[in-house]
């Protein structure tokens, strides 16, 4: 069911400076910010040549983001995100498997422009999971 995987998202304290160590250090192309209002955050990607690292950063302190840099001030992983064909069908078939989504279980739009969904931490070994239609 579940596709590649798309991104690995950490959230950061200072997307300037994380942005910039990415960037510098490792040599990696790194896109422009972006403001996501609906999700509560500011993203920048790192793109590897299979894949991408997501940086998020909190768009005000109701922000998700900004709760979990509040319980890891350093930042760190924030979730996981693969890729699925059908965003429906998986959802479905992962419900019917006993696992929860977050929030209403409708898919929203994400940062790439397609519809995405979380699944309950509590469900996958302790991590968040983020699927996104392919």
């Amino acid at each position: 069911m579940i596709g590649n995987l798309n991104h690995v998202a950490i959230a950061v304290p200072d997307l300037d400076a994380a942005s910039a160590q990415y960037r510098d250090a490792l040599g990696a192309t790194v896109s422009a910010p972006r403001d996501l209002p609906e999700q509560g955050v500011r993203v920048v990607f790192v793109e590897l040549s299979n894949s991408k690292i997501e940086l998020l950063h909190p768009l005000g302190a109701e922000s998700p983001i900004a709760k979990f840099l509040q319980r890891n001030p350093s930042g760190g992983i924030h979730h996981v995100c693969f890729e699925v064909d059908d965003i429906i069908a998986a959802r479905d078939r992962l419900i019917d498997n006993g696992a929860r989504t977050i929030g209403s279980g409708e898919p929203a739009i994400g940062a790439h422009g397609k519809r995405i969904l979380f699944l309950h931490p509590k469900d996958f070994s302790g991590a968040l999971i983020e699927l996104e239609e392919a």
